[in-house]
């Protein structure tokens, strides 16, 4: 019996609901509905009184978080849609991300952002938003790619007494898959090789990572071998692993899917420079999305973000290096 990544975020929250009488949820339509995504569905019958639904108002959501965190409580916000998120700006960054810096209270409180793109999404409902809150101090930013991460970082990122951006990924919630939930778990801020290589090394998170994937299976043939790094957590950064990776092939490509000004491959690429400059056999090369707005048709939606082909083809040029 296989579980998805969908199911493994509402696994997570029915362990800590269940376990922790302090957490609960409260997003729109969480309750009886199940979330827009589903992953709420049930908890509400298990917990009524801690699966809530909120009103249209991320801004409201997100004050009601950080006050009842406040008091002790530790709180899931479900954000229908990560670009929803924008609404709540102020509270998150200036209010929770602030809040232990200012008072030596805790803000113990995990805002859960559907992110990133899906075939006919469109501009409004397919943003990967990470990199804004990753920006600020006082706020940890977690992107899980997988199945057994999408459990065991939520749960972690609930236990957290710091406000936690967790970013899981839609195109992830049905396409992605696993034999069982994890027993023993990477600690959530560390980074992780997925891949071992030495022709080049490629730095990624979330969906992208499946891309790369796809792109070292590709080069494979060939007898190239890219080692791949899933940062799993984007803020902090695991840097460590990143240049230990690097040390081993001398070439990395930093890949995301959100705009490519500023960023997470951005600031991975800038560490790179300062940090393992000696490392580097050619020039860091990064790849994101395009700089326009996400466009609805599917295959111009393809075209925009990275895919394995457009990863394979930075590969090959890097190597040629």
């Amino acid at each position: 019996m296989s579980i998805s990544y969908l199911e493994a975020i509402r696994e997570a929250q029915s362990l800590a609901l269940a376990t922790d009488e302090n957490v609960f949820i409260y997003g729109q339509d969480v309750g009886a509905f199940g979330g827009a995504f589903k992953a709420t569905k049930n908890l509400f019958h298990e917990h009524p009184d801690r699966v809530i639904d909120a009103p249209i108002s991320e801004d409201a959501m997100v004050g009601l978080a950080v006050g009842a965190a406040i008091e002790g409580m530790r709180p899931i916000i479900e954000m229908q849609f990560a670009d929803f998120s924008s609404v709540g700006f102020n509270q998150i960054v200036n209010q929770a991300a602030t809040l232990f810096w200012r008072t030596a209270v805790p803000c113990p409180i995990t805002i859960r952002l559907p992110s990133g793109g899906t075939p006919g999404s469109g501009p409004f409902h397919s943003q990967c938003m990470e990199t804004i809150y990753a920006h600020y101090p006082g706020t940890i930013v977690m992107t899980p790619a997988t199945v057994e991460d999408a459990y065991s970082m939520l749960l972690d990122a609930i236990a957290i007494d710091d406000p936690v951006i967790f970013c899981e990924h839609k195109y992830l919630n049905y396409h992605l898959k696993a034999d069982s939930l994890p027993k023993q778990t990477l600690p959530a801020k560390s980074a992780r090789i997925v891949r071992s290589g030495r022709h080049a090394t490629v730095v990624t998170y979330s969906a992208m990572l499946h891309e790369a994937l796809r792109a070292a299976n590709n080069m494979k043939n060939d007898g190239y071998e890219i080692e791949i790094v899933d940062l799993r957590c984007i803020k902090p950064i695991d840097m460590s692993t990143v240049l230990g990776s690097i040390a081993r092939t001398g070439r990395v490509l930093a890949i995301g899917e959100a705009f490519p000004w500023g960023g997470v491959t951005s600031e991975i690429i800038s560490r790179i420079s300062s940090e393992g400059f000696n490392l580097l056999d050619a020039p860091p090369v990064r790849l994101n999305s395009i700089d326009t707005p996400i466009p609805y048709h599917p295959d111009l939606w393809r075209y925009h973000r990275p895919t394995a082909s457009s990863v394979e083809e930075e590969l090959r040029k890097l190597i040629r290096e």
